[in-house]
């Protein structure tokens, strides 16, 4: 290999190095692209090129890392990520595994033998998952019925590992609070009434009664205890946990996605420490809903005035930044095809959402029978009348659906424009990167919207503004955020294609019949099309960031297999979502480094091995660039990060990986 042109930079005569690393296939993300060995003194890079450039760096102390010819890399940087929640203790965790409404039954039944919570105290059970399994049957047709059974004297708290779904039993239900500070307790009645504003966010059965689902900050009404981490306790006993978790996945930068201000303490105890091997970049949080004035207005002062503290607090800080806040835009798209009727998503949109009629087959997945004509006589009268029908059953016998099915609904923005208009501006206009959680095709409009706004209030369009997520986007919108040279964080991993998924989103957006592959993946289709637009994005001169949004769907930030699925666009043994919007390897690898470093406003610092930055790299078990070259893409998500190096120090080293 050619003398790498990085190790110029370097003076003559250099000292000894602390470290170095040779017989290795060195990834850069610069230019050159690859090298055989690097060294690294007083945590930083003094040297990337080929071993004979070595001599000068060895010395009598000097640590010899012998690669044995695997691949490295530069650490990971997650681009959105919940590093608080990652941490987990003895608890009642389903680990999102899917299982029928009976099988989620059973389950809770055997926490609540196993952790003996007192009579009518609650039981938190985590992990839930929202979009896989939840098939009912005669004895367990609702989530309600299911929790019920379970755990008849104990309210029951089911969280979503999605963070924004949650179901309740009965006794739980029976402790909703409405706006007065009354207990109301949640039935059809207080539906119709003190909680009509949370209509659109609670999941009804046949007759009209909440069936245990509440979606967003519905579930808040019952969970008095609310916190902004689910995991804040333990993290805060066991804070060393955290980086552990991100360095066993290879991660030496990440964007905590929602600070709360309640999370910090955990930060400065590992700072204390010592222990904090990572660079971590707040995106605070201040929730509008929960920052009000005496007058019950917004309190957007008060909300800069903490965020500014915050970020004035570590602007010294060589590892710990907070200068992003992040804001809502919207919840989530997924709708419940086994409710009745079925419940739809919330995510914002611009067209509103189908409502199919569903039976179930005989693999307990939801189909297609047809469609309600939401512009009908009928469902006309329905909805001038309410759609509260005293005979429900009635209904249902004589026309096929149940009458809320009648109801027109384009989801909600997490809160009102005008709110998030004008906490983008201020945040802005006080220095902050704003990003910015999207998932409908209305909510990133509303996002671009309020961005192009806050840089046109204070002409700055230097700041590091974001989307995350970006389920749905309109090709308008694309461009608008090429136009903007704006990041948008990808968790890849879910631009995939699979019946259980597909049935609780694909139905409402648009039209399928039955349930089958064919009838979901359309080409030319609306979701086909603009979910998850990333090579669109690229194209459009927007920058790509991976981001694992962990513990969404599994505690595990799993980079490789998000890298394995923003090239195949599938998971192994799923179909593949428009395999026009993959990416190649090296982009997506770039977008797991550098681009993420970038993102974050630290380029300089980490994200690329090269001279002067900071000695931070990973040896994984295989050639992930081979393999993709090589038409072997799938075969990335099964890499296995051997050691983790932060600043010169290893701080994870496999069970299996030799001590070199």
């Amino acid at each position: 290999m050619a003398p790498s042109a990085l190790a110029s930079a370097l003076p003559a005569g250099a000292a000894p190095a602390d470290l170095v690393l040779t017989h290795a296939r060195i990834y850069t993300a610069a230019d050159p692209a690859l090298a055989g060995a690097l060294a690294v003194s007083n945590g930083r890079i003094v040297y990337v090129g080929d071993e004979a450039g070595l001599q000068k760096y060895l010395g009598p102390h000097t640590r010899r890392v012998d690669a044995r010819g695997r691949l490295v890399l530069p650490g990971l940087v997650d681009s959105h990520i919940h590093p608080v929640d990652l941490v987990t203790g003895d608890e009642c965790d389903l680990r999102s595994g899917p299982r029928t409404l009976r099988a989620i039954s059973s389950f809770v039944r055997a926490c609540v033998a196993r952790y003996r919570p007192p009579a009518g105290g609650w039981l938190r059970v985590q992990g839930w998952s929202v979009s896989y399994g939840n098939s009912p049957d005669a004895q367990y047709p609702t989530l309600r019925a299911a929790l019920d059974q379970a755990a008849p004297g104990n309210p029951v708290y089911l969280m979503g590992d999605d963070g924004h779904h949650a179901a309740f039993n009965s006794a739980a239900m029976a402790l909703a609070v409405n706006a007065q500070g009354r207990r109301v307790g949640l039935s059809r009645a207080t539906l119709a009434s003190d909680f009509a504003r949370y209509r659109l966010l609670i999941g009804i059965d046949a007759q009209g009664e909440p069936d245990g689902a509440l979606n967003e900050e519905a579930q808040y009404l019952v969970n008095r205890d609310y916190m902004n981490y689910n995991e804040l306790p333990i993290a805060l006993a066991h804070p060393g946990r955290l980086p552990r978790a991100l360095n066993a996945a290879g991660i030496t930068a990440a964007l905590d996605a929602a600070a709360a201000p309640e999370g910090n303490p955990v930060y400065e105890k590992l700072l204390a420490t010592g222990q904090l091997t990572a660079h971590v970049t707040l995106a605070q949080y201040f929730n509008p809903d929960e920052n009000l004035d005496a007058a019950g207005r917004v309190d957007f002062a008060s909300m800069v005035a903490r965020a500014l503290a915050t970020r004035a607090r570590y602007a010294s800080n060589p590892l710990l930044r907070a200068d992003f806040v992040k804001i809502y835009a919207d919840g989530v798209v997924e709708g419940n095809p086994y409710a009745t009727p079925p419940t739809l998503g919330n995510a914002a949109m611009l067209q509103p959402y189908l409502q199919p009629i569903f039976t179930i087959d005989a693999a307990r997945h939801p189909s297609v029978t047809g469609y309600v004509d939401t512009d009908s006589a009928l469902c006309r009268e329905v909805r001038a009348h309410g759609v509260q029908y005293q005979d429900i059953g009635a209904f249902r016998a004589a026309h096929g659906f149940h009458p809320g099915q009648c109801a027109l609904s384009m989801g909600q923005l997490k809160d009102e424009r005008e709110v998030i208009l004008e906490l983008a501006r201020r945040m802005h206009l006080a220095g902050f990167n704003l990003h910015i959680h999207v998932i409908g095709d209305r909510a990133a409009r509303t996002a671009l919207d309020a961005i192009e706004a806050a840089r046109a209030a204070d002409g700055n369009n230097a700041t590091h503004d974001s989307v995350a997520h970006l389920q749905f986007a309109q090709p308008v919108d694309v461009a608008r955020l090429g136009r903007d040279h704006l990041y948008v964080a990808f968790t890849f991993s879910w631009a995939t294609s699979n019946t259980d998924y597909d049935m609780t989103v694909v139905p409402f957006v648009q039209h399928v019949a039955g349930n089958s592959a064919g009838s979901r993946m359309v080409p030319g289709s609306y979701y086909y099309e603009n979910s998850y637009p990333v090579r669109s994005v690229k194209d459009a001169g927007g920058i790509v960031v991976g981001g694992s949004d962990a513990p969404v769907g599994t505690r595990d930030p799993q980079p490789f297999v998000n890298i394995a699925v923003a090239v195949l666009r599938h998971m192994p043994g799923d179909l593949a979502l428009n395999a026009r919007q993959g990416i190649s390897v090296r982009e997506a690898l770039d977008a797991y480094t550098i681009e993420g470093a970038r993102f974050l406003g630290r380029e300089r610092e980490f994200g690329s091995l090269e001279v002067g930055k900071s000695g931070d790299f990973i040896i994984v078990d295989r050639d992930v660039l081979a393999l993709g070259a090589g038409g072997r893409a799938g075969e990335i998500a099964k890499t296995r990060v051997l050691e983790t190096w932060f600043r010169g120090k290893c701080v994870y080293r496999a069970a299996a990986a030799p001590v070199r």
